[in-house]
């Protein structure tokens, strides 16, 4: 019992550290790489939007991913959505294996996470775009995170757990980074 107790332990202090240690490398990534100057609220340049489309259509291409992975998943296991379709289909709930509802329900987890990552992205990315960052912070952090997040899908929907928490970390990172750099920007 001491062994597991040790052990929980351990694992609290590193889901603990983890996003601290993210806020370093995020930091240290900025104040190395990138040249961050005092923020210049402005529109944000074309190469600028150029780069938030290429984020948003790889995100929108992650969201059709998920839509169509659950809305498959639905179709192999004969798992309706609503009371209605259940009711007009004539399938019972009890017809459908555990496996069926487990596979559903990674479907919904993953989407869920990438709908939460994704609003918080987008909160962070249109300021971030309004004090002219360099193009090559931006690059990095904003089709950095939608790389990520098309990772952490095809990790979650495979059961590759080590991979997940790469892409998340990725993902992660990236949030980190664009909040860095405005705070540096703003401090400096």
């Amino acid at each position: 019992m001491s062994d597991l107790n040790a052990n929980k332990k351990k694992t609290a202090l590193i889901i603990k550290a983890y996003p601290v240690a993210l806020v370093f490398m995020s930091l240290a990534l900025n104040l190395a790489v990138f040249s961050i100057g005092s923020p210049a609220i402005a529109l944000p340049s074309h190469d600028l939007v150029t780069l938030m489309a290429i984020a948003c259509l790889l995100l929108l291409l992650n969201h059709t991913w998920l839509m169509t992975s659950t809305e498959l998943t639905r179709l192999e296991y004969n798992i309706r959505a609503t009371p209605e379709e259940w009711k007009a289909s004539g399938i019972s709930k009890d017809e459908v294996t555990e496996t069926g509802f487990a596979e559903l329900q990674r479907r919904h987890n993953a989407h869920r996470n990438a709908t939460e990552n994704t609003t918080l992205f987008v909160l962070l990315a249109i300021p971030f775009l309004l004090i002219s960052p360099s193009a090559l912070a931006a690059g990095v952090w904003l089709i950095g995170f939608a790389i990520g997040r098309l990772g952490h899908t095809y990790s979650y929907l495979s059961g590759n757990s080590g991979a997940r928490g790469l892409f998340m970390s990725v993902s992660l990172l990236s949030l980190y980074g664009l909040a860095g750099y405005m705070a540096i920007a703003l401090i400096f």
